[in-house]
């Protein structure tokens, strides 16, 4: 089989396709790409057996066959090589391919594709949403997904449609992000499913870098397949019970505080500069104004006052800094309310106006 294809598309392609690559694996199969030529078309696919990523290729195509290639060593050579004309021609007798692009000219040896794992199609049976809502859901909710695989369940993100109305909600048990998105179109079958967070992640990347318009979801057996444009990403679904997110979030709050988006980002981002060695950031809240504080012992310490609708007793509650900024930037109003209720309670941000997004985080208890 040959391939041919102009080197920038190919190139964006195998990236796409490469970000599916194993980098933990004893199979050299899932350190490959998978060039596949059938009808007239071509695909590059990739997989690490818990994220696999197909793009289509814009290629001519003669002959078809399947080719597994070194994948990080196949995108490196297509990222060096000129513009132009880039040929990828296999040579069966010699077990390689051939890959040329103007002089330059590469020998690779081929990978065996019998090991290669099988990946999951979209089906006769699929829902189609609309993939900007879906990416922007995705990147103010995916954040909160823990990163430690000890707890396997709170890697993903539970996406649930119900009706018109798209749910996402992750949590790392230290805090917990939930937004409600409203579709333009309502969906004919519910669904829920909890989706590692990473490959939420790469589907709103392949949204927004492609400027894909609608997705198609399918979710066959323990797997769920998302159709971007020329890219299909599927995952395996994350077993086990997701914790119950709405008994965490509380009913009240003795305090809500409206402050600037933005004044109260530039402030806790200056701050926390001192608060280094897992110092936490405090807030001080008094009559009419809050003082953002960090303290680093044998580096120093940072204060900053704001005004602020505060009426009440004055109460002092700290929060892990980087978890707090993380909240503040995924509020997108002029204005976020932070929710509160005492020293040992989580606070809650959301956006001025809105309950549509909802960020809970624990607060750190100070030494009195």
């Amino acid at each position: 089989m040959r391939l041919t294809a102009q080197r920038d598309p190919l190139l964006d392609g195998l990236q796409t396709a490469a970000r599916a690559l194993s980098t933990r694996t004893t199979l050299p199969s899932l350190g490959g790409i998978m060039l596949v030529a059938e009808n007239g078309k071509a695909v590059a696919r990739a997989t690490d057996s818990e994220l696999a990523v197909t793009v289509d290729l814009d290629a001519e195509v003669d002959g078809d066959g399947q080719l597994l290639l070194p994948g990080r060593l196949l995108a490196d050579i297509a990222r060096s090589l000129p513009q132009g004309t880039v040929t990828i021609d296999e040579r069966r007798d010699e077990h390689d391919v051939e890959i040329t692009a103007g002089t330059a000219r590469f020998h690779l040896r081929l990978l065996d594709a019998e090991d290669f794992p099988r990946l999951p199609e979209l089906g006769s049976e699929s829902i189609t949403m609309a993939a900007p809502a879906l990416a922007e859901t995705v990147d103010r909710v995916a954040r909160a997904a823990s990163r430690d695989e000890v707890r396997p369940i709170l890697t993903g993100i539970m996406v649930s449609v119900e009706e018109s109305t798209l749910t996402m909600v992750a949590t790392d048990s230290y805090r917990l992000s939930v937004k409600r998105t409203e579709l333009d179109e309502g969906m004919a079958q519910p669904f829920e499913a909890n989706v590692p967070a990473r490959a939420m992640r790469e589907l709103s990347r392949i949204i927004a870098q492609n400027s894909v318009e609608q997705v198609e979801i399918a979710m066959p057996g323990n797997q769920i397949v998302f159709v971007a444009g020329n890219v299909t990403l599927s995952s395996r679904l994350i077993d086990g019970q997701f914790p119950n997110y709405r008994q965490l979030l509380p009913d009240a709050f003795d305090h809500d505080v409206r402050l600037p988006r933005g004044e109260l980002l530039d402030v806790t981002r200056r701050i926390r500069y001192l608060a280094q060695r897992n110092a936490p950031l405090k807030m001080a809240f008094a009559e009419g104004e809050v003082t953002v504080a960090a303290e680093t012992p044998e580096i120093g310490d940072a204060a900053e006052s704001m005004p602020c609708a505060f009426e009440g007793e004055a109460m002092e509650i700290a929060f892990n800094p980087q978890f707090f900024i993380e909240g503040i930037e995924s509020v997108e109003t002029e204005e976020v309310v932070l929710r509160l209720t005492s020293p040992l309670r989580p606070g809650l941000l959301q956006p001025a106006g809105s309950e549509d997004f909802s960020y809970l985080v624990m607060p750190i208890r100070l030494n009195v």
